[in-house]
C-alpha cells in the first residue's frame, strides 16, 4: 500500500521512517516534508499542509490507502474531515475531536464533566479579571493561552512578578481567553493511546520529555529540548492508574460527547500526592516523544493501525533497548532566532531525526528546533552517551542543546 504522511517537522519523519519499515508498505509520501525525509519518503514539494483540496487530490491521484497526519495545525483545520468526506482512510481526529488539544478550556470542561483528574482551573478573559483573580489565587500558578501555540503558550508563574508579566503577555492585543491552573507539584511523564472512539490500545511504555529550554529545568517553556525512554523509575503501577483513571475515562467521555476520536492521544501527565493527574491533551503524537517511542516500538504501525481501525486487542511490542533524543535547536529558540546557519557533520544518518534543516549547497538551519540527536543502549546511561556522542558528531556556531537530558533517569 501508499501512505502518505502529513508534516515536516522530527515527529513526521520518525512517523515516516517507521511506516516505511512496515511490510504492507510499498512506498511512503510526505507533504510538506522537509528536504532531509527523502531518506525515508518520497517528499512532495508545492502543496501546502492547508491546501485540503490538492492534498485529496494528491490522495487520489497516489492510491494513497492511509493518511497519517502529524502537527496539530492541520487537525485543528479539520483535513481529517476532508480526507474522510473524499473516502481516504485518516489517522488522526477530526476537527470537533481536535478540540481537546485546539482549546483548553473545551479540554477542561470535558474533564470537569467526567471527573477526569487534573488541575483547579478558571478560564479568564479580561485583563482585569485576570489581575483580580491573581489577588486571590496567589503565585505560583499556570497560565496557559487557549488555542495552538506550538507547545509555548504555557507560562509556570512561580513569582508575582512573574504571573503578572504572563498576563500582560497574554491579553497585550486586548480580551482573549486564558485558563488559569492551580500549580501542581510532582514528576511529568507523556503517555501515548492509540484511540478509536471508545476503544484504546494504550502504550505499556511511556516517556519523559523535558520542556524547558536549559539545563537544570531553567528558562521558558519549548515544544520539547529532548525526551528519553523508557521511565523505570516510574513504575508500572503508576502507569496502570494513568489508564484506569485518565486513559480509559477520556475515551468514554469523547463517545459521550459524541465526537468520534480515531488517532493518537498524548496525555501529558503529572504524578501528585492523590495520583496521576491531567496537564493537557495533544491530539497527536508529542514531539520529541515520538521520535523515541517509535525508535523503541517493534510493532508493525500498519498493522497497529488497523487492529485500532478493527476496535481489535493487540499488545504493543518493544524492544528492550533504552532510547534517548537530544534536541539541537536554533539560539534564541524560543524566542526569535536567526535562520541560515550552517550545520556540518550531518549525511542523513538515521540517527538523526530532521525538523530545521533545509539543502542548499550545505545543510542550513531552517527552524527553531534544528535535529534530534538518537541514542540507544542496554541501559539509559548507554542510550545517554551513544545520543550525545551523535551531538558531538553536528557542528554549528547557531546551535545549542540542552546537557541533561534524562537526568532524572540517571
Amino acid at each position: 500500500m501508499n501512505v502518505l504522511v502529513i508534516g515536516s517537522g522530527g515527529r513526521e519523519h520518525a512517523l515516516s521512517h517507521k511506516i516505511k519499515q512496515s511490510s504492507r508498505v510499498e512506498e511512503v509520501f510526505v507533504i510538506p516534508g522537509n528536504d532531509a525525509m527523502t531518506n525515508v519518503a518520497t517528499v512532495v514539494g508545492g502543496i501546502k499542509e492547508s491546501e485540503h483540496d490538492k492534498i485529496v487530490e494528491f490522495a487520489k491521484d497516489n492510491h494513497i490507502e492511509w493518511v497519517v497526519i502529524g502537527p496539530e495545525q492541520p487537525l485543528t483545520e479539520g483535513l481529517a474531515d476532508v480526507l474522510t468526506a473524499a473516502g481516504i482512510k485518516v489517522f488522526g481526529p477530526n476537527q470537533k475531536a481536535a478540540q481537546i488539544e485546539g482549546s483548553k478550556s473545551f479540554a477542561k470542561e470535558i474533564m470537569a464533566k467526567y471527573n477526569i483528574p487534573t488541575a483547579e482551573y478558571a478560564v479568564v478573559t479580561t485583563k482585569e479579571e485576570a489581575l483580580m483573580y491573581l489577588d486571590a489565587h496567589p503565585a505560583p500558578i499556570v497560565l496557559k493561552q487557549d488555542g495552538l501555540a506550538a507547545g509555548k503558550g504555557v507560562i509556570v508563574a512561580m513569582t508575582h512578578e512573574e504571573a503578572v508579566g504572563a498576563i500582560e503577555l497574554f491579553y497585550q492585543n486586548g480580551d482573549a481567553e486564558v485558563v488559569f491552573e492551580e500549580f501542581l507539584a510532582g514528576e511529568e511523564f507523556s503517555l501515548m493511546v492509540f484511540v478509536n472512539d471508545d476503544f484504546i490500545i494504550p502504550f505499556d511504555v511511556i516517556a519523559q520529555d523535558h520542556k524547558r529550554a536549559y539545563d537544570g529545568d531553567l528558562g521558558p517553556n519549548t515544544g520539547g529540548m529532548g525526551a528519553y525512554c523508557p521511565v523505570s523509575h516510574i513504575g508500572d503501577d503508576i502507569l496502570k492508574v494513568t489508564n484506569e483513571s485518565i486513559a480509559y475515562p477520556i475515551a468514554r467521555a469523547m463517545h459521550e460527547e459524541g465526537l468520534n476520536y480515531f488517532g493518537l492521544l498524548y496525555i501529558g501527565a503529572i504524578i501528585t500526592e492523590d495520583g496521576p493527574k491531567v496537564i493537557e491533551f495533544n491530539a497527536r503524537f508529542g514531539d520529541p516523544e515520538c521520535q523515541v517511542l517509535l525508535t523503541k516500538m517493534d510493532s508493525d504501525f500498519i498493522e497497529v493501525l488497523e487492529a485500532l481501525e478493527r476496535k481489535e486487542a493487540l499488545q504493543l511490542e518493544w524492544s528492550d533497548e533504552a532510547v534517548v533524543g537530544v534536541v539541537l535547536a536554533s539560539e534564541g529558540y524560543p524566542g526569535s532566532y536567526d535562520k541560515g546557519h550552517k550545520v556540518y557533520g550531518y549525511n542523513g544518518e538515521l540517527d538523526y531525526y530532521i525538523s530545521g534543516l533545509k539543502k542548499e549547497e550545505e545543510w542550513v538551519t531552517s527552524g527553531g528546533r534544528v535535529m534530534l540527536a538518537l541514542g540507544t543502549g542496554a541501559s539509559i546511561e548507554e542510550a545517554v552517551k551513544a545520543s550525545y556522542d551523535n551531538v558531538a558528531k553536528i557542528t554549528s556556531d547557531g546551535l545549542f542543546h540542552r546537557k541533561d537530558i534524562a537526568h532524572r533517569a540517571l
